[in-house]
C-alpha cells in the first residue's frame, strides 16, 4: 500500500511537472501577451511548451493579430539558418502569419522601438504562382511556382522580457516575431527554363550585405546559410502548413529566413540589404528616426 501511495505521488508530481512546462497559453494569457504585443511594451515569459501547445498559443495569438493587421498575406518561416537555431536552442525550422499591414514599401522609416523587443535581418520574400508549390520537394520544383523574388529586411519582434528565455516552441508561439518588413523592388522569374536554373544557383550563391548609412558593413550571410538553399524554405513550409491542414494558395508571400544575424536598431540608423550575385537584385532600405 505505501509503494502504491508513493507511485500515486510520483505520479501526480511528473504531471505538475510536465503541466508546467506543456500548456497552451489560456485565452487570457494570451490577449495579456496581445495588449503587451500593442503597447510594445516586453510581456511576461511563459512557460516552456511542446510544439503541440505552442501552435495552440499561435493559434489565439494570430486571431488577435489578424483583427488589428488584416488579412493573411503570406507566411514566414523562422529559424532556417543554423545559428539562429543554436540561438534558440533547436535543430528545426518553425513558421508564422504574415498579415497585410505589416509589409511596408522600400526606403520605409520607422521609429528603433517599433515594438517591444525590436530587431532587423536580411530576409527575402517569394511569392507563390501556383498551387502546385504544395507538392515542391526541392528547389527546382519550387522554381516552377513561385513567379517572384523579393529583397526583404523584417523587422521582427521577440516580444519578451528575456528572450534569451525562448526555445524554438517558444518562438512559434510569438508567431514567430512577426511585427513589420520592408519590401523591395521584385525579380520575375524567368519564364525559360536554362534561366530558372541559373537564378537557382544564383539564389544558393549569392552574398548578402548589411551595410548602414555610411557604407559600412555591419551585417552578412551567403543564400545557403538557409536549409542549404533559400527555396528549401518554402519546402519546408509547405509541408508544415500541410500539417495543419492549410495550403499555400497564388498570391502568397514566403519569407524564408534570417541570412544575417538578428540586429537591434538605433536612432538615426539607416540600413540598406544587397544581394550581391543575384541579377535583377535591387538593394532594399530601411530609416530608423
Amino acid at each position: 500500500m505505501a509503494f502504491i501511495k508513493t507511485l500515486t505521488a510520483a505520479a501526480a508530481g511528473l504531471t505538475l511537472a510536465l503541466g508546467a512546462q506543456a500548456a497552451c497559453l489560456s485565452n487570457a494569457q494570451v490577449q495579456q501577451m496581445a495588449e503587451h504585443y500593442f503597447a510594445k511594451t516586453p510581456a511576461p515569459n511563459f512557460d516552456k511548451q511542446n510544439d503541440k501547445d505552442a501552435a495552440c498559443t499561435r493559434g489565439r495569438f494570430n486571431k488577435l493579430l489578424a483583427a488589428h493587421y488584416g488579412k493573411v498575406v503570406g507566411y514566414k518561416a523562422g529559424l532556417t539558418n543554423p545559428a539562429t537555431q543554436k540561438k534558440f536552442n533547436t535543430n528545426q525550422p518553425t513558421w508564422g502569419v504574415l498579415y497585410e499591414g505589416m509589409i511596408q514599401p522600400n526606403g520605409f522609416t520607422t521609429v528603433p522601438n517599433f515594438g517591444a523587443r525590436p530587431l532587423f535581418e536580411a530576409d527575402m520574400l517569394v511569392r507563390v504562382k501556383d498551387a502546385g508549390v504544395n507538392q515542391a520537394r526541392t528547389p527546382e520544383e519550387v522554381i516552377e511556382h513561385i513567379d517572384q523574388v523579393i529583397p526583404f529586411i523584417e523587422l521582427p519582434d521577440l516580444i519578451v522580457q528575456a528572450p534569451p528565455k525562448l526555445d524554438g516552441a517558444g518562438v512559434n508561439a510569438i508567431n514567430v516575431g512577426a511585427r513589420l518588413g520592408v519590401a523591395g523592388t521584385p525579380i520575375a522569374v524567368p519564364s525559360d527554363r536554362m534561366d530558372r536554373f541559373v537564378m537557382l544557383a544564383q539564389l544558393a550563391n549569392m552574398n548578402i550585405k548589411v551595410t548602414n548609412g555610411q557604407g559600412e558593413q555591419i551585417g552578412q550571410g551567403k543564400g545557403s546559410d538557409i536549409l542549404e538553399h533559400p527555396l528549401n524554405a518554402v519546402v519546408w513550409i509547405a509541408q508544415a502548413l500541410h500539417k495543419e491542414r492549410i495550403r499555400l494558395k497564388p498570391g502568397d508571400l514566403i519569407s524564408l529566413g534570417s541570412f544575417s544575424a538578428l540586429m537591434p536598431p538605433k536612432p538615426g540608423l539607416s540600413v540598406t540589404v544587397s544581394y550581391e550575385g543575384l541579377s535583377g537584385a535591387q538593394p532594399v532600405k530601411v530609416n530608423f528616426r
